[in-house]
């Protein structure tokens, strides 16, 4: 059965992302819809759409972390400046989906490129998506494949 409360439905998409799918579910999602292969896939696809000229010179922030706790300060700080350079190209307000999609392209980015790096930064992006952006998610009707704005 899939996990209720949004914190624990985070922790099980972003262990998708980072786990390349490999988690154990008991069907193709629950009565309410959360299915977190659909969600992770729609993630991907967002994340993937991410120039990484823009993430490759904030992962070096990260690498210089000492602690879990640094590492998650630095990866919300470097989701805001993610987030102030499409505020600068598009003159518009960052919104919660920008911060979904640079949380997710930064988080790729470091599994494909810092594999050492993975364990940490799963739990800064959990911890960043939850304290960010879980009123949002809750607003938008968790995270359920049926919510279209969210994902």
């Amino acid at each position: 059965m899939a996990p209720r409360d949004p914190r624990e439905q985070t922790y099980t998409i972003i262990s998708y992302l980072f786990d390349d799918g490999c988690i154990e579910t008991d069907g193709p999602g629950d009565d309410e819809g959360f299915d977190p292969a659909k969600i992770g896939a729609k993630l991907r696809e967002i994340g993937d759409d991410f120039d990484e000229k823009r993430i490759q010179p904030l992962i070096q922030n990260l690498q210089k972390a000492s602690s879990e706790q640094q590492v998650a300060a630095v990866f919300g700080s470097c989701v805001d400046t993610l987030c102030q350079s499409w505020v600068a190209q598009r003159s518009e307000v960052a919104s919660e989906k920008d911060m979904l999609k640079a949380s997710v392209a930064l988080g790729l980015y470091v599994k494909k490129n810092c594999p050492d790096m993975v364990s940490v930064v799963h739990n800064a992006m959990t911890n960043f998506l939850n304290t960010r952006l879980g009123n949002w998610v809750a607003s938008q009707g968790g995270w359920v494949s049926e919510a279209p704005d969210v994902v």
